[in-house]
Order: C-alpha cells, then sequence, then structure tokens
C-alpha cells in the first residue's frame, strides 16, 4: 500500500489545492480504505481564500492557453495519457484502495482515460466548423468553435479518475482550462492525477494552473464553482438532488452545466434471446463496481415463458459471488464505498419488503474488516414498485416478467431517469423496435450486451432526471467551446439579407 502512495506522490498528509503551486490549510480529512478500515493518507481541505486564488490563476491560464494552436494542446494530453501509461498499476491500486472496486475494474478504468487521451489528441485537428451557402452575392457563411474558458468538473466516488479525464482531455484541446472538485470520498486519486498533470504541462514550458484543483465539501467549495461566473461550464456528476441545485445556480447566472446524474437501467429479456449472454451482461452490470455505476442493471424484464428458468439460472449465478479484497483476483465484487452506503442499501430492501417485493437472495452485511461488506441482492417484484423508481446505489437487483415486447418497453421507460438500457433479443424486430422512437427513451441502448460499459467513442449520458449532459467521444467536443458564425463579404458593396434594401 505504502508503495503505491509513494509512486504516485502521494505523502501522510496532503495539501488539497493545486494552481501552480499546491495549498490547503482548511479542515483535515483523513482518507480511509472500505476494503480494511485503515487510513491511507490525510488531505488538507481549500479554505474559501485559497480556492478564489486557484480559481483566479486558472483563470488567468486561460488567456494564454486558448491561443496555443489545437494541435499543440494535444501534444499535451498526448504527454498525459503517456504518464497515465507509466503509472496505470500504480493508479490503478490506488482507484481500488480509495473506493474498493475491484483492481481488475481499477485497471480498466485508468485504461479508459489513456482512451480518451487519445482520442482527444485526434480531436485536436479536427475541432471543425461549417461553411455554409449565402443568399447574398459574393459572400461566404462560415461556423468556427473558439475556446470557452474555465471548466469546473465536479466528480463522483465511483469512477473517482475516468470521469475527471473525459472531461479534461476533451476540454484542454478545445483550449479550455480546467479547475476540478473531486468527490471527498475519493480526493487522493484527484491528488495523484493532478500531479500527472502539472508534470506534463511544465514540460512544455506551460502553466500547470492550466489543470486545477480544489478538494472540500460540495456544500461550500462546490457552491463557489457553481456561482462564479468565472467558470464558463460546469460538468457535475452526481446525485439528482445534487444536479437540480447544481443546474439551478449555474443557469441563474447563465452559466453552461452538463449533468451526468441518475441512472435506474433495465435489461429486457425476450424468449427469442440468447440466454447465456443475458446471464453474463446481467450479472456483471450488477454486480460490478459493487453496484456502484451509474449504469449498473438496476432492473431486469424478463419474458413469462422463461421467466421461471432464468430467475433459477442467475439465482444460482449470485450464490456463486466471490466476495472479498478487490485487490485479490479471485473476488469478482468488494466493498461498497462506506458504512453510510451499506445502510442505505439495507434500508432499501426493507422498503422493497414493505411494498409487497419479494426478497429472493443476499442483502446481508458481511462480517469483514472495514464493514462495508455485503451480498448482492436479488429482488422479485410486480413492477416499478416506488422503491423500484427510486436508484439505489447498491447490488440490489429488482426482477419482474412481461407479457408483450411493448409492455417490457413500458416497464423500461416508466421511471424517472434515462440514462442506459439494453434487450436481450435475436428477433431483429424487436431490436428494431427498441432502438426506434417508440422503444428505449435512454441516453444509450444496447443490444445483446449488458447496461455497462460504455466506450469512450460515443457521447455518453442520458435523458430525463439523468440531466441530458453529454461527455467523451462523438461531437461531445462542442459543449466545451463557443460557436461563432461568421459572414464574409466579398462583394466590394453591402447587400442585406432577406431581400432588404436601403437607400442612402
Amino acid at each position: 500500500m505504502q508503495q503505491v502512495l509513494n509512486a504516485l506522490g502521494i505523502s501522510d498528509v496532503n495539501p488539497g489545492g493545486f494552481s501552480g503551486s499546491w495549498s490547503g490549510s482548511g479542515k483535515l480529512q483523513a482518507v480511509v480504505s472500505p476494503i480494511h478500515g485503515e487510513r491511507l493518507a490525510s488531505v488538507t481541505n481549500v479554505t474559501p481564500q485559497e480556492f478564489e486564488a486557484i480559481l483566479a490563476r486558472c483563470h488567468g491560464a486561460f488567456a494564454a492557453w486558448k491561443l496555443v494552436p489545437a494541435p499543440k494542446r494535444g501534444e499535451v494530453v498526448k504527454e498525459i495519457g503517456d504518464e497515465l501509461r507509466r503509472n496505470k498499476e500504480a493508479l490503478a491500486e490506488l482507484v481500488t484502495l480509495e473506493m474498493g472496486k475491484t483492481l481488475r475494474e481499477g485497471l480498466g478504468e485508468v485504461q479508459e482515460m489513456i482512451d480518451i487521451c487519445d482520442l482527444a489528441v485526434g480531436l485536436s485537428r479536427q475541432l471543425c466548423g461549417l461553411t455554409m451557402p449565402s443568399e447574398r452575392r459574393m459572400h461566404r457563411l462560415q461556423e468556427q468553435w473558439h475556446p470557452l474558458g474555465v471548466v469546473g468538473v465536479i466528480t463522483a466516488f465511483n469512477f473517482p479518475v475516468a470521469v475527471w479525464s473525459w472531461n479534461t482531455a476533451i476540454a484542454l484541446v478545445c483550449g479550455d482550462t480546467v479547475l476540478w472538485k473531486p468527490s471527498s470520498k475519493a480526493p487522493l486519486t484527484a491528488i495523484a492525477c493532478t500531479k500527472i498533470a502539472e508534470k506534463a504541462l511544465r514540460k512544455f514550458g506551460f502553466d500547470p494552473a492550466i489543470c486545477s484543483l480544489a478538494i472540500g465539501k460540495g456544500s461550500d467549495i462546490g457552491d463557489l464553482i457553481n456561482t462564479d461566473p468565472r467558470v464558463a461550464l460546469v460538468s457535475y456528476t452526481g446525485s439528482v438532488p445534487g444536479g437540480r441545485h447544481v443546474g439551478r445556480l449555474v443557469q441563474e447566472r447563465f452559466g453552461r452545466h452538463i449533468l451526468e446524474l441518475g441512472g435506474n437501467n433495465a435489461v429486457i429479456v425476450s424468449e427469442k434471446g440468447d440466454l447465456d449472454i443475458a446471464l453474463r451482461s446481467i450479472y456483471f452490470g450488477a454486480i460490478g463496481t459493487s453496484g456502484q455505476r451509474c449504469t449498473s442493471t438496476r432492473r431486469v424484464l424478463v419474458h413469462e415463458s422463461i421467466f421461471g428458468a432464468f430467475k433459477a439460472r442467475l439465482l444460482e449465478l449470485y450464490a456463486k459471488t466471490p466476495i472479498g479484497d478487490p485487490r485479490e483476483h479471485k473476488y469478482l465484487m468488494g466493498p461498497l464505498v462506506d458504512a453510510p452506503a451499506v445502510d442505505t442499501m439495507l434500508a432499501a430492501i426493507e422498503t422493497v419488503k414493505a411494498q409487497g417485493g419479494k426478497i429472493l437472495c443476499g442483502g446481508e452485511k458481511l462480517p469483514h474488516p472495514g464493514g462495508c461488506y455485503v451480498t448482492p441482492c436479488i429482488a422479485e417484484v410486480p413492477g416499478n414498485l416506488p422503491i423500484v423508481r427510486e436508484e439505489t446505489f447498491a447490488p440490489l437487483l429488482y426482477l419482474m416478467s412481461y407479457k408483450t415486447i411493448e409492455e417490457a418497453i413500458a416497464l423500461q421507460n416508466g421511471v424517472p431517469q434515462g440514462l442506459s438500457s439494453a434487450i436481450i433479443t435475436n428477433d431483429q424486430g424487436e431490436s428494431e423496435l427498441f432502438l426506434s422512437a417508440a422503444g428505449s427513451d435512454c441516453g444509450i441502448a444496447n443490444v445483446n450486451t449488458g447496461t455497462s460499459g460504455a466506450e469512450i467513442g460515443g457521447a455518453f449520458g442520458g435523458e430525463k432526471e439523468t440531466g441530458g449532459g453529454r461527455e467523451s467521444g462523438s461531437d461531445a467536443w462542442k459543449a466545451y467551446m463557443r460557436r461563432q458564425t461568421s459572414a464574409i463579404n466579398f462583394s466590394g458593396k453591402v447587400e442585406l439579407a432577406q431581400g432588404i434594401t436601403l437607400d442612402i
């Protein structure tokens, strides 16, 4: 453990603010691993006065950074990606130590960071606008994209480094600077990543304040980001109530926001589908990251003709789940992030029973060091009960049956959230219906694969209470830039649009 911390520059006590230099004289926070309940290190949060200095420096760095040619900005992002490659194993171990996901998932998360850096490097030469025909003679219309400003990135504990990288790699090539407020449950990984970015920026002679950091409570540091007009865009990942709060504060000052909020993701299992694919997809989707992914599988809708047989196979698979220290390869599921997360899961299970659901397996707290280990739970429910319509951020899976594909889609869409969805079927008509305007209302809709495991090449995000934001690939980069439409007149005289004449 100490070797990992040393490799990433994590000290026993670490300042939680960075904007070219490190600062932090606020509350001292001990970081405890959910794996064994042991202290990893401590962090001093930034004060409001220190935050002001950090933001001012980050905002000042934008003036020069926005003028750097985009391909040159891409070279810095490439170096960040190379540094991540060199530190992949150590950073993945720190992710596992700090928030409890399995090491194989931690390695996958860091690989995702590397992949988004690679994508952003290519993007740095493809920030393309449009040229459009003008109705006026000897005129040209064009659309171009300019850097936006400071991007405030507020991340959650469950993907403590990947979400920062999605935003930062894209923001940097777009010419923006970044101010990161990580989850207070995962500050050490944020410090490690900021040191990696600092090293890359210094190597090319750029102001390291381009990638700044401010660790502190959301109610103080987060709200300073949300309310400050110098922060042009706030990218927030977290709960629906948190998203409502962020959205209101940012909108009041006419700022921009990207909201990545709740997921209550369903898999439809058709009688015409491959049940082996269904089982494997649902199993990882439900227990991966101990059910603490926004894309975790929460609901499974099974055709009534195969419901009994599928339920039996799923219960058999759950009974074999190896639970333990996530650093050991033999375990597929580690702890929840902290004791309150365990309490939330246990309370939700009691609510399920009170509302008429039946617990089929799991849901027990395990006597393990750290006190954050549980067995994954399956509950059979008669449709979208009130508790089913809520997102419980834990390995709690709801199982229900359906008669027709139309009924299944209605159940799938019948929750306030709209992030990820999937159907397991070999029937082309069913899959096409699911992907049509009459099908899934989610931002992600998969066929013959699960709800979890999005790739960086596609835009990531969802609808309804998921927030509507998009990050990562496709044209998500446009949110990090300002659009400008220009008319260029080379006719030698003034001609107005819409046929308007002006005699003077």
